[in-house]
């Protein structure tokens, strides 16, 4: 979905007028400049039942690029998008680690650059990166715990000296919840909450149409709401945190105390050979139907459903969107979540809303952050 006017990507005159609480004569001179500058199109007359036939105007595409990178552990995934936030491109797991050595970063722009050019895009017709990372970033500032959080200049402004574009870095649970809002799943809904549960568990926020962020950037943070009774350190160093019950890391320590207990799985016999059991060879046990996994999946899906009830209750939201790498569960995950939400929050509540699983999947976050970065070059956010 592009930039849009009640449903609509194109627009007269009036439209805009109304939109901008501007005169017809400033917005026509703006129009005027904007199609001199590049930046709009005129699409000629439009039909009406009748008088008058508007002049219909509209963005243009090529007016210029924005690129989104989501940051794996071992890969990066690339969303290239035009200047009407249409999706041009996608390219997923491009293998590359980013640390915090020159060698990583110069890797890392390498990457992007040679990207753009080989899908014959022109690198000085690009806009503006994002950067999508796991961890709390600070919207403000642009720096990021995770990546060069001690370091004296921010992620964001080290690549944009490098590249010499506009650059913003995001937590990707954010960019997740931006690109499901402007082109995923979300249809006319502004409270959208967007829970992704990967390894650990965070949520993005779309309150009121817009990305909330909080005083620092650092919203977002569920999977460390001291929810629990379980007496688990969590990776925080806390005790009970939620994504010790609700997340991939607890869905992965359930089936290994199950196999250590000598339980019957697809996973027993690498698990006896002393190989190293990893989170995605859970998910794919649960894609191939292994009972234990699937009933590890259903337990961590009723603890989530019960932290999401919690948030209907604080957000009253119109939408829930359920995404990230437990995905692959599927109704294995789905239905103990609804059954624990309907449970657990108040009815008068939860009635009005409607929870839903990611249409974008793991293309969520690079287009997002594609998405926030064209957003923040034209001053929507």
């Amino acid at each position: 979905m592009s930039f849009c006017i009640n449903g609509k990507t194109n627009y007269s005159i009036s439209d805009l007028s109304d939109f901008l609480g501007a005169s017809v004569p400033t917005v026509t001179k703006l129009v005027v400049e904007l199609i001199d500058d590049g930046y709009m199109l005129d699409l000629g007359k439009q039909g009406t039942s009748g008088g008058r036939r508007p002049s219909i105007y509209g963005l243009n595409p090529e007016a210029g690029f924005f690129v989104g990178v989501d940051c794996g552990h071992h890969h990066i995934n690339i969303a290239v998008t035009n200047f009407k936030g249409d999706l041009v491109n996608y390219e997923k797991e491009i293998p590359h680690v980013l640390k915090e050595d020159e060698e990583s970063l110069q890797g890392f722009t390498d990457i992007i650059v040679d990207h753009v050019n080989k899908i014959g895009i022109d690198w000085k017709k690009v806009l503006g990166l994002g950067i999508s990372l796991r961890g709390r970033v600070n919207f403000h500032t642009g720096s990021c715990y995770t990546y060069f959080g001690d370091n004296e200049f921010p992620l964001n402004q080290i690549v944009s000296d490098k590249l010499g574009i506009p650059v913003i870095a995001e937590n990707n649970s954010r960019a997740m919840s931006y690109g499901e809002y402007l082109c995923g799943c979300v249809q006319d809904e502004k409270n959208v909450l967007f829970i992704n549960a990967s390894w650990g568990l965070g949520m993005g926020m779309i309150l009121d149409g817009k990305l909330y962020y909080g005083e620092s950037g650092f919203s977002g943070e569920i999977g460390h709401f001291p929810m629990l009774d379980n007496n688990i350190v969590c990776r925080c160093g806390k005790v009970g945190c939620l994504e010790t019950g609700a997340a991939g890391i607890a869905l992965h320590r359930l089936v290994l105390d199950q196999l250590r207990d000598g339980k019957a799985s697809s996973l027993s016999a690498k698990y006896r050979a002393g190989e190293e059991i990893r989170l995605r060879n859970v998910l794919e046990a649960v894609k191939e139907e292994d009972m234990l996994c699937i009933s590890a999946m259903q337990e961590v899906g009723e603890v989530l459903g019960k932290g999401i009830a919690g948030l209907i209750n604080v957000f009253n939201p119109q939408l829930v969107i359920l995404g990230g790498r437990l995905m692959v569960g599927k109704d294995y995950l789905m239905l103990p979540v609804q059954s624990a939400m309907k449970k657990h929050a108040h009815n008068v509540v939860s009635n009005d809303t409607t929870i839903k699983f990611s249409a974008l999947g793991k293309k969520a976050a690079p287009i997002g952050a594609s998405l926030i970065a064209r957003s923040r070059f034209l001053g929507l956010i």
